[in-house]
Order: structure tokens, then C-alpha cells, then sequence
């Protein structure tokens, strides 16, 4: 997968125009698309029909004009299915009037890489694209695979457009596909020609590293990284970001092989759950020093750590941040990459807001107040910060770029692509890094000493999520209406120690730029000093539900900076679980994951 990239014309290809076959087929219940797409066990998505009729879906739920002669982009995290599945994207985009299909190198692309071809490419000509991937989801035959549209400003589609494409799933008839197109070879770049239809299998990362060097000063990255006696490990996780940071960290930074963990994209992500978490991440996450709860491993010699460690998961647009036996929340990633803005040279201007999910803390708040730029708190899903940073664009208000956006759910970005991207995550962590160590004579300053200087000077915002996977949806669902009756006449009467509880309520969101309104976005139980409880269920998983539970205890006192994390929630997490009754609901006594 790592091979060095061409900028040649590719070799050509050319057949005759393929004939358009239309095939009858019935609908398939349940293919709604979530905040990032369709997800569902790979089982179904292999059914005869099955994909072609979201794709079909999707193609007519576009604007038949626009989408003729269009160029689109196809490619995914490497998952099993994830070839033939955009074997079938060609053949149907082919029969639905598609000019050309820019297609990965064996099918892989990553969602931010997506993003960045779609804006980018031949000054930004294409379309949009498809995104196959289930993301942080396992993968293999048994496992998940998913797929999502992404419109011509590089983001996922927004909720009216994926709630076109559910409508017409229900009603589909016939689906579109030039099945006698011979499928293309994938394995190799090059140009296929049939007819007045076009297939390009590109190199990826081509695209991308030409746009994070206008982002990042990468002779500054270089010297950081090759400094003596600095040591990073990057974990891939057998996902599509592989060749993204074999291609960077190797060839432009001059990083040795080793520090490269799990490169070749695998089908089933080598048997392992590519979710870059301190559960799943179990190979890093012992190399750094570190538990699976995120405290000291026992018998390490700290000497023997490496500096930086860092994760990505499937489709690489998440990341985890690691220093030496220390783990950064996604939380405070977000906010000390907002508050050391001035390292990276696409920042040099300053910011002008800086976005994050409700779930996610308010440590990103606090930099705001300092930089006093705009603050906007949206509901989960890239496609909210999507509109912000569109909004001079494409809505012709205010212009909030260049803005920094985060999710607790390890998911990081910028306006420099229109999906959250980990490899850019971890360069910024790099710049910030490099900035702080500029002379190598000097100590060098660590993850760590970063954000203890961070908590000093903005507070420290304790933080803890709880994962309660693949509950039955009928227990969930008694959970959630206990919920919803608390937001009502049912308000608990509950205090944490000796702070009342200011409020409670369903998260509803008014989105500034397009005018939409979000409702049921989370169940919020905040008290008067800022502590609070948040319940929400997911939409990433593909069976069952996935019942999320935040937990966050704002801290200012010096003398209480440095607690367990533990220690600093441990009352405010048993009132959680006591008043929602969790474990009476769903039968759960302990989360699946905590973070």
C-alpha cells in the first residue's frame, strides 16, 4: 500500500460505451442514514440489492442536472466488501449519467482524504462523493460495513438531503447499473475510458499531504521529529490511514519504520476493533505506560516511553492523543490545540470561533472567553461544524473560518477539510510540541507538562464517558422515556453534595446558519457550579442501541487540579446511574467502554 506517488499522466484504457440496464427490486426496511451514514452488519449490505438500492437512492435524491456528466470521488477505509462495493458505485454511477469516478488505489481512501479530493482535486470540480466505511466499527464478513454521500463543499450530506435519500429508499422499484462495465483494476493507478465515461484510480494521498503542507510548517515537523532522542509511536490500527502516515511521517518527515504501528489496511482490521480509545487501543496504550482506565501501568521505567503516542481508527478521521504515561482527553485536545493556535501557520491570522458537540466539555469554552472569539455548542455530527465553517460560503452570512471544532468522541478538525480529520489532529499536537521545543538544548517539554500549564491557567474540566454497547433497543427506550419524563413535571430533586441541580432538559438545537432546528439531541441534568450528567444515544453502532452517558466536574482550585479522575466524578457518577436507573432499565451493571 505504500508506494511512491505519481504526478505522470496515467496509463489509458479506452472500450466502448456500456449499455444501461435497469433492474427490478424491492425495498429493504431500516435504511435510514445515521450522523454518519448507513451502518449496518456487513450480512445485510452483501444481500442481493441490498447497496444498490441506497446508491440508486442516493443518485435520485440528487439534481439530475448537476449530477450529469459530474465528476465523483469513491473510496473507504479498506474494510471487507469495501472493493466490490465500489466496483458496483462505478457500474451504477456509470448508468445514472456520472462523467467520471475518481476512485482510491485499491479502494482506499480516507473520509477526511474525501473530503479534501472532493475541494481540492483539479481546483474542487467534483460533485461530491461515496464514503465507504463504518469508521471506528469492527469490520470483516460478520461484522459492519457502511457507506455515506458527501456533497460538492466536501461534507457529509446535510439532514435534508439524507432525509431525501430514506424516503426514496422506501419506495425504490428499480434500480440503474451498467452491469456489462468490466470492473477496473484497482491494484494500479491508472485511466479507464468507456465511452463518453471515465474511471481514474488516483493515489490518495496525494491530494492531502499537498494540502496539510499548506497547513502545517512541515520543516518545523521534520526537526521535532528527528530531533535526538525524541520517540513517537503512531498506530494506525490496521485502518486506511496507513499509507496516509507511512507516506508522511516516512517520506516527508524522515521517520524511521518503527515508530509506524499496524500500516496495511486489513479487511477485518487485523481481528481488532479500530476505535482509537484507551480499551481498544491495547497495543499503543501499553507501549505508552499507560491501563486501559488510563492510569500508570505497573513496572514500567518511564525512560523506556516514548514522548508522543497516538491512534487513528478505521477511516482515520479520529484520533487519541498520548504522552508520556499520560492520556489527553478529546476534550482537552480540542481546546489546547484552539489555545496554541499561533504554532500552526494556517492559524497565523487567529481564529474566529471554535465549535464543539454538546457532550463534549467546556474546556474548548473557556479558550473562547480568552480569545473572545465566537463559541458554538451543536449537536453531535460533523455536519453542524460543516455549516459553520460554510456560512460565509454558502449561506452568504458571517464568515467564522478559520475555526477549530472537536468532539469527545476523538474526533478533531479545522475549515481545511469539511470532515474531522485524525492525521491533521496529530500534527497539530506536533506543532505544538515543536513550538514549545524549539531549542534542543533546552529540556524538553512534554504532552504532559503542555496540559497541566493548560489546566492552571483555564481550569481543569474532569471529564468521563461511559459506553453502554448493543443494549436492546425496547430497554433502551424504557431508559430514555424516564428521561424525558425527568425534563418534565418529573424534575428530580437531587443536589451533587451541597450544589443544586439548576436544570434539566432535552438538548434542542437552533442551527444560526441555515435556520434548522434539532430536536432530541440529549438528556442534560446541569448543576449551578457547571457539573453535569448527559445521557444520549448513538448512531453509530449497527445493532441494538448504544446508550452514552458524559460526565463533566469543572475545576478551578490549584490544590484539586491533579485528582483522579475518579476521585474528582465519583459522586457525580453514582447519582447518575442512581437517577436514571440505568442498571433497572437495561440490565447493565457496568459500561461496555469508559473513556
Amino acid at each position: 500500500f505504500f508506494r511512491p506517488f505519481y504526478s505522470c499522466p496515467f496509463p489509458e484504457t479506452k472500450m466502448a460505451e456500456p449499455a444501461v440496464k435497469v433492474v427490478q427490486t424491492k425495498v429493504y426496511d431500516g435504511q435510514k442514514p445515521g450522523t454518519s451514514g448507513l451502518r449496518k452488519k456487513t450480512t445485510l449490505f452483501i444481500q442481493p440489492h441490498y447497496l444498490a438500492n441506497f446508491v440508486q437512492a442516493t443518485f435520485n435524491a440528487l439534481p439530475a442536472a448537476k449530477l450529469k456528466g459530474s465528476t465523483l470521488v469513491v473510496g473507504g477505509d479498506g474494510r471487507y466488501y469495501c472493493k466490490e462495493a465500489a466496483q458496483i458505485i462505478i457500474k451504477m454511477a456509470c448508468a445514472n449519467g456520472v462523467g467520471r469516478v475518481w476512485v482510491g488505489r485499491n479502494a482506499l481512501i480516507s473520509t477526511p482524504a474525501v473530503s479534501c479530493i472532493i475541494r481540492e482535486r483539479e481546483a474542487g470540480v467534483s460533485y461530491g462523493g461515496f464514503i465507504l466505511t463504518a469508521s471506528h466499527n469492527p469490520g470483516g464478513k460478520h461484522e459492519d460495513f457502511g457507506i455515506k454521500y458527501n456533497c460538492e463543499n466536501g461534507g457529509p450530506a446535510p439532514e435534508g438531503l439524507t432525509d431525501q435519500i430514506y424516503k426514496n429508499t422506501t419506495t425504490i422499484k428499480e434500480y440503474k447499473i451498467c452491469d456489462s462495465l468490466p470492473d477496473v483494476d484497482l491494484s494500479n493507478l491508472g485511466s479507464y475510458s468507456f465511452g463518453s465515461f471515465k474511471v481514474e484510480v488516483i493515489d490518495s494521498t496525494e491530494d492531502y499531504v499537498t494540502l496539510l503542507k499548506k497547513v502545517f510548517d512541515f520543516s518545523k515537523l521534520k526537526a521535532l521529529v528527528t530531533r535526538p532522542g525524541f520517540r513517537f509511536v503512531y498506530d494506525a490500527m490496521n485502518g486506511v490511514a496507513g499509507p496516509y502516515v507511512q507516506r508522511i511521517f516516512q517520506q516527508e518527515l524522515g521517520a524511521s519504520a518503527e515508530c509506524l504501528l499496524n500500516c496495511v489496511p486489513k479487511e477485518d482490521f487485523g481481528g481488532e476493533h479500530p476505535d482509537p480509545n484507551l480499551t481498544y487501543a491495547k497495543q499503543l496504550v501499553k507501549i505508552m505506560g499507560l491501563t486501559r482506565e488510563g492510569t500508570l501501568l505497573p513496572g514500567v521505567d518511564a525512560a523506556s516511553v516514548p514522548d508522543f503516542g497516538a491512534a487513528a481508527d478505521g477511516d482515520a478521521d479520529r484520533n487519541m492523543i498520548l504522552g508520556k504515561q499520560f492520556f489527553v482527553t478529546p476534550s482537552d485536545s480540542v481546546a489546547i490545540i484552539a489555545a496554541n493556535a499561533a504554532s500552526i501557520p494556517y492559524f497565523k491570522g487567529g481564529l474566529k470561533a471554535i465549535a464543539r458537540s454538546m457532550p463534549t466539555s467546556g474546556a474548548a469554552d473557556m479558550v473562547a472567553k480568552k480569545l473572545k472569539v465566537k463559541l458554538f455548542e451543536t449537536p453531535t455530527g460533523w455536519k453542524f461544524f460543516g455549516n459553520v465553517m460554510d456560512s460565509k460560503a454558502m449561506f452568504g452570512k458571517e464568515d467564522f473560518t478559520p475555526v477549530i471544532c472537536g468532539e469527545e468522541s476523538f474526533g478533531t478538525g479545522s475549515d481545511h477539510v469539511r470532515e474531522k480529520d485524525g492525521v491533521w489532529a496529530v500534527l497539530c499536537w506536533l506543532s505544538i510540541l515543536a513550538a514549545h521545543n524549539q531549542d534542543p538544548k533546552k529540556p524538553f517539554v512534554s504532552v504532559e507538562q503542555i496540559v497541566r500549564a493548560h489546566w492552571a491557567e483555564y481550569g481543569r474540566n474532569y471529564y468521563c464517558r461511559y459506553d453502554y454497547e448493543n443494549v436492546d433497543s425496547a430497554l433502551a427506550k424504557k431508559l430514555t422515556d424516564h428521561l424525558t419524563q425527568m425534563c418534565g413535571a418529573g424534575k428530580p430533586s437531587i443536589s451533587l453534595g451541597s450544589v443544586p441541580l439548576e436544570k434539566v432538559d432535552e438538548f434542542e438545537y437552533l442551527d444560526p446558519v441555515d435556520g434548522s432546528v434539532s430536536k432530541n439531541q440529549g438528556w442534560r441534568f446541569v448543576f449551578k457550579d457547571g457539573s453535569r450528567f448527559v445521557f444520549r444515544l448513538s448512531g453509530t453502532g449497527s445493532v441494538g442501541a448504544t446508550i452514552r452517558l458524559y460526565l463533566e466536574k469543572y475545576e478551578t482550585d490549584p490544590a484539586k487540579l491533579n485528582m483522579a479522575r475518579d476521585d474528582a466524578l465519583g459522586d457525580l457518577v453514582k447519582l447518575a446511574l442512581t437517577t436514571s436507573k440505568l442498571a433497572q432499565f437495561t440490565g447493565r451493571d457496568a459500561p461496555t467502554v469508559i473513556t
